[in-house]
């Protein structure tokens, strides 16, 4: 995501969730305020948090537990 063609708002939002999944103790008003600086409202900064988190968890339960994707989803050719 640092390299990608992607708009500065965008770079906001994945800057944010960036460091809020390797460093989520060091997250705080510095960072609302950059996502708010690009445009970003409270109920996105809540968003951006929510989906962050989620993929952030799952990802972990399933390296904790060893968890592969099935072979109907590799099928899918995602």
């Amino acid at each position: 995501w640092r390299v990608a063609n992607v708009s500065p708002r965008q770079r906001a939002m994945l800057e944010c969730a960036h460091k809020l999944t390797v460093s989520p103790a060091e997250t705080g008003d510095p960072d609302r305020k950059a996502v708010r600086r690009a445009g970003f409202s409270e109920r996105d900064i809540w968003d951006i948090a929510s989906v962050t988190g989620f993929f952030n968890m799952t990802n972990r339960l399933a390296t904790a537990t060893d968890m592969m994707p099935n072979e109907e989803y590799h099928a899918l050719w995602r």
